[in-house]
């Protein structure tokens, strides 16, 4: 479908982005699908499995929350750690497709999108399940970093 770079918020949440930057350079996200779409709402991926239920950090199995106040879920675009609750960070990230206002203060927002959102709002529009699954796989083919300098 297309490219998306992210922009980082290095300053605010410094381990949540270590971790994203750490499994990309690994190849961790190579060939994972986006398990999980939900229309006005997020993408969300980053995990092995494919299920919504794996992943691990370079920390171990999950590390802990990074939560700014003022870093807000305002728009689409944000990048942010999927989670099961407090403090279980692991592999996974989604991307918000509009405002979200209720997750503010639960999930760690560790960036945004700086380049790719109509590859975003295509995402979006995926036709999917009644559990949110993409009907058809859509697969990460390779996680990069860019640095600022080439770009």
């Amino acid at each position: 479908m297309g490219d998306i770079t992210f922009e980082l918020y290095w300053d605010h949440a410094p381990n949540t982005c270590k971790n994203f930057t750490e499994l990309t350079k690994r190849g961790y996200y190579n060939k994972t699908i986006f398990h999980r779409i939900i229309v006005d709402f997020m993408i969300q991926g980053g995990d092995p499995t494919g299920t919504g239920r794996g992943g691990t950090s370079i920390y171990g199995n999950k590390f802990e929350d990074e939560i700014h106040p003022e870093l807000r879920f305002v728009g689409a675009g944000i990048l942010a750690m999927a989670n099961s609750g407090p403090n279980t960070n692991g592999s996974q990230f989604f991307i918000t497709l509009a405002p979200t206002p209720f997750l503010d203060g639960k999930h760690t927002i560790f960036g945004r999108v700086k380049s790719g959102m109509g590859v975003v709002r295509r995402l979006g529009a995926v036709a999917t399940d009644a559990q949110d699954k993409p009907r058809e796989d859509i697969t990460i083919m390779k996680g990069e970093l860019v640095d600022e300098d080439n770009q």
